[in-house]
């Protein structure tokens, strides 16, 4: 038998090539976690109640997500053929890349946004156009309009947005539904326990737009990856053409139920993070410390030069924060998750000595 001898490993497509990998700082999460916005304590006690109810034989059956996907949509008011559970809102937005997105096509959201917009955008042959935010991170809506092409097929807005915590009003979302018949549009919702504003009740009405919500903020669910898409019955058709039918584990779907069922604790978890998010916006006031105003749970500041000196800082204090200079104008900022009020106040402590550590000055 003839030697075979390999010169080179093959080649991916040229858009992987392209793609803007995205590497999470995940390792050594250890302390107060506000780097991810995840929630800060836990999940409810009914979805520990959920995982130790399933069975081994359980395991062994490939998930059948209809029966759940049925009771989201009850939950939201919606049919059960609007939506679609994913295997979180990273899943749901490489999704809708390719449904949407081909060699010819552009994908248009502002920024700064979500990272994997750009990730799973540019794996695509489309092109990938960005729209930069004013100073103040206002939904940029003028700009917006005027970037929509008759190539554009897919925008995504994040509202409340992430890093900044900004919000598009449902006028100024309404406004781009209307300019772009043409394009899919992405309302991603992963924030809004912590804002209450949503466009939800449009989905079916509007028969381009696409809502995406998540269960690992508010639901505290990160750990079991789930998102979900809602969206016209003729739209879904296609996404669940493109998404693979076992996306979504078992054990997630198993503990689903149990998160939505418990109201009460979702409701005491948002309302405690927004006590805390008031008594943090305003105790970085007294400090100094530049802050953009927030409707999610969390709050980007601005540090300047020395903002790794400052994360590394929190972080020898077990406080986790997210260094996000590199996002397009937020050079010098650090977003911090609100949790606790309690957690809260221990974060603040923590930050006064980083900032004093570091020869932070107001400016």
């Amino acid at each position: 038998m003839a030697e075979i001898v390999l010169q080179q490993t093959p080649a991916p497509r040229a858009a992987v090539q392209r793609m803007h990998a995205y590497h999470p700082p995940l390792g050594g999460r250890q302390g107060l976690r506000l780097d991810f916005n995840e929630n800060t304590v836990a999940c409810s006690p009914r979805v520990l109640q959920a995982l130790a109810s399933i069975a081994a034989a359980d395991l062994a059956k490939y998930p059948e997500r209809a029966q759940v996907e049925a009771k989201v949509a009850q939950h939201l008011g919606l049919d059960a053929d609007q939506v679609l559970l994913t295997n979180g809102v990273d899943e749901a937005i490489h999704v809708l890349c390719q449904t949407y997105l081909d060699r010819g096509d552009e994908f248009l959201f502002p920024v700064p946004t979500y990272s994997m917009y750009e990730v799973y955008g540019s794996c695509t042959d489309a092109r990938v156009r960005t729209v930069p935010s004013s100073e103040d991170f206002a939904f940029p809506l003028e700009a917006l309009l005027a970037s929509i092409t008759p190539e554009t097929r897919l925008i995504a807005i994040a509202s409340p947005n992430s890093p900044t915590g900004a919000v598009a009003s449902r006028q100024q979302i309404l406004e781009v539904l209307h300019r772009a018949p043409h394009a899919a549009v992405l309302v991603d919702e992963a924030y809004y326990h912590f804002c209450g504003q949503t466009v939800m009740d449009l989905v079916g009405e509007v028969p381009n737009l696409i809502v995406a919500r998540t269960f690992s903020k508010a639901y505290g669910l990160a750990g079991l990856r789930l998102g979900m898409l809602a969206a016209p019955a003729a739209i879904q058709q296609w996404l669940r053409t493109v998404i693979s039918p076992y996306s979504v584990n078992s054990l997630a779907l198993a503990c689903l139920p149990a998160a939505l069922d418990d109201e009460q604790y979702l409701q005491w978890y948002v309302e405690e993070v927004k006590a805390a998010r008031t008594e943090m916006v305003e105790s970085l006031r007294q400090m100094g410390v530049p802050q953009w105003p927030t409707q999610a749970n969390f709050i980007l500041v601005k540090i300047g030069p020395r903002h790794g000196e400052f994360v590394q800082a929190m972080f020898r204090r077990g406080v986790l924060t997210r260094d996000r200079s590199k996002d397009p104008g937020c050079d010098g900022c650090v977003r911090m998750t609100v949790g606790t009020r309690e957690q809260m106040r221990l974060a603040l402590a923590a930050m006064a000595e980083a900032l004093h550590e570091i020869g932070w000055e107001k400016a």
